[in-house]
């Protein structure tokens, strides 16, 4: 009987993106195939463990680096990479299209009414500098201000290494931070610079969103739930990436030659699209030039579900009330009262969306002395009871 297939993964599992990676290679091997999967955890840039000398491997998946690849080569078998921060002669690279995510969150904070944008990075990492680069056409082509931050490294260090050197980064970055303009919309190149940002922003008193909106990228189910606020993020298609390696590792192993490609010529880069913005609390505004309306806007989503009313609102603020009133219709078209729902309906979203617990026990923490009231409010507002929207939030598609 003809043994099965050996594919050895060589990608990381301690951040989102390469936990999914992992996922859709193993969504290819289980729908498509009878491979059997090897995974080995690691880290970027780290060496290649001993065993994989020792078995037999048909076929290799990993975040090749300049360490690794000359022993990958050693192997003699196909193999694909998925970091693709050098290109090897021959050996077919798939990642996600960076121009595409620049783009989505360009978009994002341009929808919500930013017209200052900032980048916030680390130098000599790739994916910052390719983000960056396609970032900056973009606010070129608008005519839209740019500033720019990169954490100052070197080539030679490791991107482990940089990451985690954006910890200490903290005094140059929240001065950078403090000279921006109010409001200003910001993309860090990843989730990692998103928390260091935010962090930074909590350190020097910066208000997220209403002056500084905040989106990464990875959508990372650890890190933006911890940033305060919860960060909003580009969610990669990092399962499809995978998924598009293993597709091409496998046409590669039952291609005509059936071997590892070859050293020298060209091989494609097969890029995936991102899937879409995640939005979270850090770009959740109607960005304003408006300084005060946009402390109110703050107070409100801060205390909205605590049973404010807009007596309580107009009290806050500098403004009498009808001041008030006419500046929410003239900048945001819409009145404080219903800048108090929209604050508690969110709230309520995120419960459905995140929760088991019953509308009973939301009611309260949405501000709300009946679930009826509740209930009666959801569904004028997005037009599906609260059961439905958690079915509907709860619900996992097929690739």
């Amino acid at each position: 009987m003809k043994p099965r297939p050996r594919v050895a993964l060589f990608v990381e599992s301690s951040r989102s993106y390469g936990r999914d990676l992992l996922r859709g290679a193993a969504l290819f091997a289980r729908t498509r195939t009878n491979w059997a999967l090897i995974h080995h955890e690691m880290t970027l840039d780290a060496e290649l463990p001993p065993w994989l000398r020792g078995p037999a491997i048909n076929g290799v998946i990993a975040r090749v680096s300049q360490r690794t690849i000359g022993p990958l080569r050693e192997l003699s078998v196909p193999l694909v990479d998925v970091w693709c921060r050098f290109a090897h002669p021959g050996v077919p690279q798939v990642e996600t299209d960076d121009d595409a995510v620049a783009r989505l969150a360009f978009e994002h904070l341009r929808d919500r009414g930013f017209r200052r944008l900032a980048f916030c990075g680390y130098e000599h990492v790739h994916y910052s500098e390719t983000r960056l680069r396609r970032f900056r056409a973009l606010t070129e082509g608008a005519g839209v201000p740019l500033s720019v931050y990169l954490m100052p490294s070197t080539p030679s260090e490791s991107v482990t290494a940089v990451e985690q050197s954006g910890l200490f980064d903290l005094e140059p970055l929240s001065h950078w931070l403090q000279s921006l303009e109010p409001p200003t919309g910001l993309f860090a190149c990843n989730d990692v610079r998103g928390q260091q940002v935010s962090n930074a922003c909590a350190a020097a008193e910066i208000a997220v969103p209403d002056d500084l909106g905040v989106v990464g990228v990875d959508d990372d189910d650890v890190i933006c739930p911890l940033c305060d606020p919860p960060l909003s993020s580009v969610r990669p298609d990092a399962e499809g990436v995978g998924f598009r390696a293993a597709e091409t590792l496998y046409e590669l192993m039952t291609g005509p030659d059936g071997a590892a490609p070859g050293s020298s010529g060209s091989a494609p880069v097969r890029y995936v699209p991102p899937q879409t913005v995640v939005e979270q609390l850090s770009t959740q505004v109607a960005a304003v030039e408006d300084r005060e309306l946009a402390r109110v806007c703050r107070y409100i989503r801060d205390h909205a579900c605590d049973g404010i009313n807009v007596q309580d609102v107009a009290a806050f603020s500098t403004l009498s009330r009808r001041q008030l009133e006419r500046r929410f219709r003239a900048e945001l078209g819409r009145t404080p009262r219903e800048e108090i729902t929209a604050a508690q309906v969110t709230r309520v979203k995120q419960l459905l969306s995140e929760t088991t617990m019953t509308l009973e026990r939301i009611s309260p923490l949405a501000g709300y002395e009946y679930q009826e009231r509740l209930g009666a409010v959801f569904k004028r507002e997005t037009g599906l009871t609260p059961g439905a929207y958690r079915r509907q939030a709860q619900s996992i598609p097929d690739r």
